[in-house]
């Protein structure tokens, strides 16, 4: 599965962009270990992706900084960042409210704003924030959660998107979300997306 998708990214990306990704190595086995420790659930598929790249959200390798997109979401228009385990951490540490916290009332009045299969009353940090998009993040990020509602499953991979804001459920599992950016043809790498950055 891995293999297959990132043969299509790398079929796909600008000459510049894979350059770039050239400079970029894996993470650690300690700082995959941290990531496991942190995240007993995170899918082997998304471990396996960081031991190859750990990260490429403006993250800085020995031979430079590296900020290319590998991923995307249901929303082609935006190709998105892999985060590093030390960002993935970071983001742990920093989404301290739930998105009930967040929204408050707001919920109530519009309760499309969060996909049913999501709890929004557990802390952000509680589901793992494993990518930002091409506005880094200030107009989407992702999630793989693990702390589904009733109707929802354990490992789904969440998508929030900012203006109008909105939690929506895009793939039960890690491999899913992988297979739903194959079966789109990687649209979020069309050419008119590096046109921007």
């Amino acid at each position: 599965m891995l293999d297959t998708y990132l043969a299509g990214v790398h079929a796909r990306l600008p000459q510049e962009s894979l350059d770039a990704l050239a400079l970029a190595s894996g993470a650690s086995d300690e700082q995959l270990g941290q990531l496991r420790q942190a995240y007993p659930l995170c899918p082997d598929t998304l471990l396996q992706l960081l031991a190859i790249y750990n990260g490429t959200y403006h993250q800085q390798y020995a031979g430079g900084k590296v900020s290319v997109y590998l991923l995307g979401s249901d929303s082609y228009e935006y190709p998105y960042y892999l985060s590093s385990v030390g960002q993935m951490l970071a983001d742990q540490q920093s989404r301290q409210r739930s998105i009930a916290e967040i929204y408050g009332h707001h919920l109530d009045q519009d309760p499309g704003i969060v996909d049913a299969r999501i709890d929004a009353t557990i802390r952000q940090g509680q589901r793992l924030c494993f990518s930002h998009c091409m506005n880094n993040g200030g107009s989407s990020v992702l999630y793989v959660d693990f702390n589904p509602s009733a109707s929802g499953k354990v490992g789904q991979v969440v998508r929030f998107m900012h203006d109008p804001d909105n939690y929506q459920v895009i793939a039960d599992s890690f491999d899913a979300y992988l297979q739903l950016l194959i079966d789109g043809d990687y649209g979020f790498l069309a050419e008119e997306n590096f046109d921007v950055e």
